[in-house]
């Protein structure tokens, strides 16, 4: 039976409480179930092509950072901030990162300390692709984290987050993948997938 916050009742369906309730041993008789179906949504965003990107948020901090020790005039800062905002997201990085240089030069002491932290991550973070914002916006995809935090709040936390909610580890995990399943539209490709499971198990 399934353990959950104080409510067996939780799981509310047929095929959620058959995954919820087969023990460790009896999921490693089962035969493996092939993948679900890929969704359209997810061949249409390049599913299985490595997006190595972090939120640009992240990455115009760093700008910021810059911006404030290179420029002390508040203007300049700003105008320089949003050029540079402007190439980063455009995928100027070269010629970003070389203009960062040529301010970091006259630079001393703790000031060029900081222009140079900042040179040295956005270059870390180009050898490894993770500045394609340029790319990622050509496929029409987000480049920010804002998308990803709402869905973690709809999918997520209000869910399993909650006044006297409390769960075990394993079965928040089992609600949490049940939960994206149908939020996916896949619901009807899991509850086979687990239904042959169990009618099929694996033999020994």
């Amino acid at each position: 039976m399934l353990a959950t916050s104080a409510d067996p009742g939780e799981c509310n369906s047929f095929s959620a409480f058959a995954l919820c309730s087969r023990t460790p041993s009896q999921t490693k008789r089962e035969k493996k179930i092939p993948p679900p179906r890929f969704l359209p949504f997810f061949t249409m965003v390049g599913y299985g092509r490595r997006r190595n990107a972090l939120s640009v948020v992240y990455h115009t901090e760093h700008l910021q950072d810059f911006a404030d020790a290179a420029f002390s005039e508040e203007k300049e800062r700003k105008t320089w901030f949003k050029q540079a905002r402007s190439d980063l997201k455009r995928g100027k990085i070269s010629s970003l990162l070389e203009e960062m240089k040529t301010h970091q030069k006259p630079a001393r002491g703790q000031r060029r300390q900081i222009l140079t932290a900042q040179i040295n991550y956005l270059t870390k973070g180009f050898e490894k692709g993770r500045l394609n914002y340029d790319q990622i916006s050509g496929s029409n995809l987000p480049i920010g984290s804002g998308a990803v935090e709402s869905l973690i709040r709809q999918v997520v936390n209000l869910r399993l987050k909650g006044n006297g909610k409390f769960w075990l580890p394993r079965n928040a995990e089992i609600i949490l993948h049940a939960r994206c399943q149908w939020v996916a539209g896949n619901w009807n490709n899991f509850c086979e997938n687990i239904l042959t499971a169990l009618i099929y198990p694996a033999t020994g």
